[in-house]
């Protein structure tokens, strides 16, 4: 198992308040995650990490949500500068799927989905 250097597991994990759910991301976001952190120079908070799918719908969620496969995070963003540093330093580091709102950044590394994309909540 990878060991983060700016994350903890626990802030990726489902939030679904279930002792059983061990719904997390994989390594391998989470290592993309480490290294876009030292790129942006800002601290990331992710606000959605990995759901398990009864969460996810309970929050509105698609059913084909790359969080449910821990393949997608939310980072917070506190305006324009905080989304560009965040998409920038993910994209240095191979991301290529951004969702944008006003109060956070949505990465997923899903290569199962279309690549080269941003959309907008």
């Amino acid at each position: 198992m990878y060991k983060p250097k700016n994350f903890s597991w626990e802030e990726t994990k489902c939030k679904c308040g279930k002792e059983s759910c061990n719904e997390n991301v994989t390594d391998e976001l989470m290592m993309i995650m480490d290294n876009a952190r030292d790129l942006a120079g800002i601290p990331f908070i992710v606000t959605s990490g990995a759901r398990d799918a009864e969460y996810n719908r309970a929050i509105g969620g698609k059913d084909t949500s790359s969080h449910t496969r821990g393949l997608a995070v939310d980072i917070k963003a506190s305006g324009s500068r905080e989304r560009y540093l965040i998409c920038k330093a993910f994209g240095q580091v191979g991301a290529t799927r951004f969702g944008l709102d006003k109060s956070f950044v949505h990465v997923d590394i899903d290569r199962e989905k279309e690549q080269q994309v941003t959309w907008l909540y």
